[in-house]
């Protein structure tokens, strides 16, 4: 099983980094070490996070991580991470 970064995540991904580079850069680049390790981490259990509230598939799913939800797709041969947003804010469709 394979991860893959669907564009609207790199997108949403890279602004958030850079939110918070603006604050601190070694904050940002522990959060970033972190959630890869943590997405990586998927393939070993990939329904381990809820099934998502804003999709209606048991293939997709919500994993909340330091604030921020990162939704993702398990399909047969991989895991597709579809988009970060802060999970107080719902994404933009």
């Amino acid at each position: 099983m394979q991860i893959k970064l669907e564009k609207k995540f790199e997108n949403s991904f890279f602004n958030i980094y850079e939110y918070i580079t603006k604050d601190k850069k070694s904050a940002a680049n522990k959060f970033k070490a972190n959630l890869f390790k943590t997405i990586q981490n998927l393939i070993n259990n990939p329904y381990k996070y809820r099934k998502s509230r804003y999709f209606d598939d048991k293939n997709i799913r919500d994993m909340i991580f330091e604030g921020y939800t990162i939704v993702y797709k398990i399909t047969q041969d991989s895991i597709i991470i579809l988009n970060i947003f802060n999970k107080n804010q719902p994404p933009q469709k």
